[in-house]
């Protein structure tokens, strides 16, 4: 079990799971926020905060409810929906205790054009 929270702590969670390699996407919003994104079914994310505390912002097609605190805005995760229809949740890795960013594996991902 993998846990996580926002700058603050006002939003914690937990993943279960472990994480391979991670998508780094060049979308506007990714960029900008420097995710680097573990995909999990939406079951293996386990909210400590209640979900009316968590900010959501939209954008582009508004399928994905990018979820953020209020408090410090910092980004955690979010929700959307696999091509099959699947509940997930993007974990922001940068959010979850002790992870040493420089031994992970980095993917590109073109969202820039999808």
């Amino acid at each position: 079990m993998q846990k996580g929270s926002c700058h603050c702590g006002a939003i914690q969670f937990e993943v279960d799971g472990t994480f391979g390699d991670l998508i780094e996407c060049n979308c506007s919003h990714c960029q900008r926020k420097g995710y680097l994104l573990w995909f999990v079914g939406r079951d293996q994310l386990k909210l400590k905060t209640p979900e009316s505390a968590l900010g959501t912002y939209k954008f582009n097609k508004h399928v994905i409810d990018h979820h953020f605190c209020p408090t410090c805005g910092c980004a955690p995760f979010g929700f959307g929906k696999a091509p099959d229809g699947a509940a997930t949740a993007a974990i922001n890795v940068r959010c979850l205790e002790g992870v040493d960013l420089t031994t992970v594996t980095r993917i590109p991902y073109d969202g820039r054009r999808a």
